[in-house]
C-alpha cells in the first residue's frame, strides 16, 4: 500500500504523486480564514488517492470553534477528530491535540491542553488495536526537538503521555504527526530492539520559518 504523509501545510498546496492513502496531519491554512479552508478543499479534491484522511492542528481555530464545518462527502475525505476509520483492513485513528507552552500565540491554541494529564485523557480514546495513528503532536523524544540557539541543546516539545500511550502498542504500524517544523520531513523506521516497532513520521511540509522545504513522506505498508 502506498501512503503519502504531509502535515503543517500552512496554506501551501503541493502537487502530490497519488497513491492509495493520503494523510494530512493538521495546520491546514495560512491564517485560519474561512476562504482558505475552501482553498484547502479544492486542493484536496484534486489529489489522486483511493482514500484521503486529515485532522486539525493548533492553528485550525475556526474548526474547533465550529465556525467552519465540512462533511466527509463535501470535502471528499475522512475528517478525523478523536475518531477512526478503516481502509483495506487497516484501522486508522486521528487526534488533533497538542500541549500549550509558555509564550504560545493565543490565536494558535486550537485543540490544546495545558497539562499532560489533560492530554492523557484524550489519548485514552485511542483504541488498542489501531494500525495507523495520526496526531498533530509528536510523542516526547521522537522527532520533536527544537534547538536551543544559545548552546545547541534540544528542547523536546512532544507529549510524554502520548509516548507512554503508544509505546507498548502491538498492532501499530505507522504514526504520522507534525507540529514541530524543525524536524519535518523525517522518518524513523521500524526497529527490532524496542517494544514499539512502528514507523514514526514527522510530515511537516514547512520548516521553522514556514517555508515549504520538506517533501511529503511516502511510506509503503
Amino acid at each position: 500500500m502506498i501512503i503519502d504523509c504531509i502535515s503543517d501545510l500552512h496554506g501551501h498546496h503541493p502537487e502530490l504523486e497519488g497513491g492509495d492513502l493520503l494523510i494530512v496531519a493538521g495546520d491546514l491554512t495560512a491564517s485560519d480564514k474561512a476562504y482558505q479552508y475552501f482553498e484547502f478543499r479544492e486542493w484536496l479534491l484534486k489529489q489522486q488517492y483511493n482514500i484521503k484522511i486529515f485532522i486539525s492542528g493548533n492553528h485550525d481555530c475556526l474548526i474547533e470553534m465550529g465556525r467552519f464545518y465540512f462533511s466527509n462527502e463535501w470535502i471528499g475525505a475522512d475528517y478525523l477528530c478523536d475518531s477512526g476509520t478503516e481502509f483495506e483492513g487497516l484501522k486508522i485513528w486521528g487526534s488533533p491535540w497538542t500541549k500549550t507552552f509558555k509564550g504560545m500565540n493565543p490565536h494558535c491554541k486550537a485543540f490544546t491542553c495545558d497539562t499532560e494529564e489533560q492530554l492523557a485523557e484524550k489519548w485514552k480514546l485511542i483504541p488498542d488495536d489501531i494500525d495507523i495513528l495520526v496526531t498533530h503532536s509528536p510523542p516526547y523524544g521522537i522527532l520533536d526537538g527544537i534547538p536551543n540557539m544559545y548552546d545547541g541543546t534540544y528542547f523536546h516539545a512532544g507529549s510524554k503521555s502520548l509516548d507512554k500511550r503508544i509505546f507498548y502498542s502491538t498492532s501499530l504500524q505507522l504514526h504520522v504527526f507534525g507540529h514541530i517544523h524543525e524536524n519535518g520531513g523525517k522518518i524513523i523506521e521500524r526497529t527490532q530492539n524496542v517494544c514499539d516497532k512502528h514507523m514514526s513520521v514527522n510530515a511537516s511540509y514547512v520548516n521553522e520559518h514556514y517555508k515549504p522545504v520538506n517533501k511529503p513522506i511516502r511510506v509503503i505498508l
